[in-house]
């Protein structure tokens, strides 16, 4: 391996972790801005910041940009699953479980990357996808029965199951994202992403259900900032940035760190507990996990021919 190519892949490690880190400290920020806004309105203002700040970066963000017919297709299935459908599961997940918990359920996704390139692509799957698969997913369940209701996590148990929604939708993203990484640049793509959140989500403003703030306390309006520039902007660029370097699934392993940071964040910033019944859960999740992503298990997502889309 070439010096050039180390010092590549190293970056693009480092921008996966960062990713990881600042996701997991979304659940965080997200607890503290609910506490205050409406979801509608701080998913919407994210959308919103992290789209004025990527405007910094106009010319680059449009320099040599070459969008074909067929491209839409994959744009706005990209765009759909991710931030559209996927905030709205997680905001719902979020106003009724514990941040330690709904990161917990991310570490599903991995597994699901590789079941969901088998529905795409036709990639072959091993028994041991398909057994870790189910551990994991059996941990997840009773990670969620384990949840006890407190004012914080109402709904446990309804909260989780929203956050598995919210993964299905990354599975969709992750696919898309892939493929149209062979031809748009990361800071494209998340302009993208962030312009379309904030169209989509603009109308949840004007509904009845919706409450408008009239007061902006520092600690909520210092979260939704954060999570429009730090994890709407940051975030995703940086894992759009590694998508497009390595494989998916590949990167889509690096999830597992999400569950690791969210938990010991919750646990210093919310005073979060988790008690032995969601400890073991999350432990059969993570080695349900392991199984099914050894070497012999991954499945490798290149979407070159793309299939039932």
């Amino acid at each position: 391996m070439s010096a050039k190519m180390s010092a590549n892949r190293y970056i693009t490690v480092l921008a996966l972790i960062g990713a990881m880190l600042l996701w997991a400290s979304s659940f965080i920020a997200l607890k503290y801005a609910f506490l205050h806004y409406d979801p509608m309105v701080v998913i919407f203002a994210r959308m919103a910041i992290a789209l004025l700040f990527v405007l910094l970066f106009f010319s680059k963000v449009f320099r040599s940009l070459d969008i074909r017919k067929e491209d839409l297709k994959y744009l706005s299935l990209m765009a759909l699953f991710e931030p559209c459908l996927y905030f709205i599961f997680e905001a719902e997940a979020l106003v009724n479980t514990t941040a330690s918990q709904a990161g917990m359920i991310t570490a599903l996704l991995p597994v699901m990357v590789a079941l969901g390139a088998w529905l795409w692509i036709g990639e072959k799957i091993s028994t041991r996808i398909v057994a870790g698969g189910i551990l994991a997913f059996v941990g997840a369940v009773w990670l969620s029965l384990g949840g006890e209701a407190s004012s914080y996590a109402p709904h446990p148990l309804y909260g989780n199951m929203m956050e598995f929604l919210a993964m299905v939708m990354a599975v969709g993203y992750t696919l898309t994202l892939k493929h149209l990484s062979k031809r748009f640049k990361p800071l494209f793509l998340t302009a993208f992403q962030a312009l379309v959140g904030s169209l989509f989500f603009l109308p949840f403003l004007l509904l009845p259900s919706t409450s408008l703030p009239v007061t902006f306390p520092t600690l909520p309006s210092v979260a939704v900032l954060y999570l429009g520039i730090g994890v709407s902007f940051g975030a995703y660029g940086l894992y759009n940035y590694g998508v497009s370097n390595i494989l998916a699934s590949e990167a889509s392993l690096y999830i597992n760190l999400i569950p690791v940071f969210a938990v010991i964040l919750a646990y210093f910033l919310l005073d979060e507990q988790l008690g032995w019944d969601e400890i073991i859960g999350g432990m059969v999740i993570l080695l349900g996990v392991y199984i099914a992503q050894s070497k012999a298990a991954v499945a490798v997502v290149d979407l070159e021919t793309p299939k039932g889309v």
